[in-house]
């Protein structure tokens, strides 16, 4: 691994730490998954998966199950980027879960180049959605230095 490559990487293990650390926002009790975007090594959006604004902060029934109106970490990052005056065109975006399919789309939509992930997603599909466009997807285990 050249410099430049070597030096990429620990950029994407520091963004990745945040990400997790950002995870621990979440209400949600199953799960916990955090997210970045950064664009021109500036963190332009964060997120985590948890209910929409106005509901309660639980993310389970009584059964364990997730709510269906739950928002994954990478929706509420994206959706708070539309809110503001910057975009994600260009981005790169730090998860710790590897993205579901719906989620993917959100990622082609938006802009979003590359996606960094530590966990993988139950499916592939995500995945193999945004590689078929040719976003780069990158994945690093969190307790890599």
């Amino acid at each position: 691994m050249g410099y430049l490559e070597e030096k990429q990487r620990q950029l994407d293990m520091r963004y990745l730490r945040m990400a997790s650390i950002w995870a621990e926002n979440s209400y949600c009790v199953r799960r916990k998954v955090g997210a970045l975007i950064v664009k021109d090594k500036m963190i332009i959006s964060d997120g985590y998966n948890g209910t929409p604004s106005g509901f309660e902060n639980v993310c389970e029934d009584d059964e364990g199950h997730t709510k269906p109106y739950v928002l994954h970490a990478e929706a509420n990052a994206i959706t708070k980027v539309a809110k503001s005056a910057n975009n994600c065109d260009g981005s790169t975006l730090y998860i710790t879960a590897a993205p579901c399919i719906e989620c993917s789309k959100l990622i082609i939509q938006a802009g979003i180049r590359r996606v960094v992930y530590a966990e993988d997603y139950r499916s592939e599909e995500g995945l193999n959605l945004l590689r078929r466009v040719g976003i780069e997807c990158v994945q690093y285990e969190l307790n890599e230095k």
